[in-house]
């Protein structure tokens, strides 16, 4: 240990340091001092004009807070070690409840990603950051950095990648959004966020498990890449979909899929408030946006369809069979059968034995 002033981070808080760390979070170089803080919860910008939508924060203790006001370098410690250095320039808090009403567009703690915010220390600490040794406890699952992830696009002669997002296991509409996109796309990028997220939420083991099982057995494998990214869920809706446009972007998509109430949560959100807030930045972000309306099962046309291919919602709304994590998570959970057309049975045979749902509200 050095002799200067530490702060020991959390695993989240560690995850998020080694996501600047490594690009993934670009522009970003360290974690967001008051006036970025307050630029993206007001305008979704950082002070330089840049888009970006949600705050990345270090919170600390009003004990650490008060020890740190008189340095300009501190320590980040986790796990009993020092794993990197931040430069402090800002030391500041916030009205928790005015900042969650602006970032998600609520401030009830029903909200998982408003509670997890209210659950954070009162004082956040900003600055640029070095992560000088990284540990090794969450190198699992093939978590790719984005030098690796664009090294495979290049070697591969993929020009066009599309990213797509999901905390689920695969049922037959997320096949139908990532075969539609195969077909207009030299590759696709599944990358599964699976950091911190709310209790009932399927787990790292079953997200990863149930997509490799689908691309060995399903895809065209040398047109599909498969790495999750453990970074926490917000749940911030039309906020989070920019966001998560802008990681697939650092990790070398040109596209990305917003679809039906992306990173959504309970009814906080519209259906496609998400693709009406992302539409009106697209042309900054760097990345283009494959809009897609949400698939379900038509029992009537007897396949996947949306309603810009089907118009049995409207006729005949007993024939549609709405797709989606929580319909799949409340199935598994009531161990209920899955008809194959909404999801491979293959798909559900690949958890036997393995946990499917987190039953604490963090996971990593």
């Amino acid at each position: 240990m050095s002799d200067m002033l530490s702060i020991h981070l959390r695993p989240d808080q560690y995850l998020e340091a080694e996501k600047i760390n490594n690009g993934a979070l670009d522009p970003l170089t360290g974690f967001m001092g008051e006036s970025d803080f307050k630029s993206v919860v007001s305008d979704m910008r950082l002070t330089n004009g840049e888009v970006f939508s949600l705050p990345v924060t270090l919170d600390i203790s009003e004990e650490v807070a008060t020890s740190l006001r008189s340095s300009t370098t501190a320590d980040l410690c986790f796990a009993g070690k020092t794993i990197g250095t931040i430069e402090i320039n800002s030391i500041f808090t916030c009205k928790k409840q005015t900042v969650a009403k602006q970032v998600f567009g609520t401030d009830s703690e029903r909200h998982p990603g408003v509670a997890r915010f209210y659950r954070m220390n009162n004082w956040f600490v900003g600055g640029s950051i070095k992560i000088l040794i990284p540990p090794t406890h969450f190198q699992k699952w093939g978590e790719l950095t984005p030098t690796e992830t664009k090294r495979h696009f290049r070697e591969n002669n993929w020009k066009s990648i599309v990213g797509f997002q999901t905390r689920n296991i695969p049922h037959k509409a997320h096949e139908y959004l990532q075969r539609v996109n195969l077909e207009l796309s030299d590759g696709l990028f599944i990358q599964p966020l699976i950091g911190a997220r709310k209790k009932g939420d399927f787990s790292p083991e079953a997200v990863v498990l149930s997509y490799q099982y689908l691309i060995e057995n399903h895809y065209p494998i040398s047109r599909v890449l498969l790495s999750p990214v453990r970074i926490p869920m917000r749940y911030a809706g039309p906020r989070e979909a920019i966001f998560h446009a802008i990681i697939r972007r650092n990790f070398g998509c040109t596209h990305f899929i917003v679809g039906r109430d992306h990173a959504g949560v309970g009814d906080f959100y519209g259906k496609y408030e998400a693709q009406d807030l992302i539409r009106t930045v697209e042309s900054e972000l760097r990345i283009a946006i494959r809009y897609m309306c949400g698939p379900y099962y038509c029992e009537i046309c007897k396949g996947i369809v949306t309603e810009k291919t089907c118009f049995h919602s409207d006729s005949d709304p007993s024939a549609i069979n709405e797709i989606s994590g929580t319909w799949l998570r409340q199935v598994l959970m009531n161990e209920l059968t899955v008809d194959d057309h909404l999801v491979r049975k293959g798909v559900v045979d690949s958890l036997r034995g393995v946990k499917i749902f987190l039953d604490e509200t963090d996971d990593y």
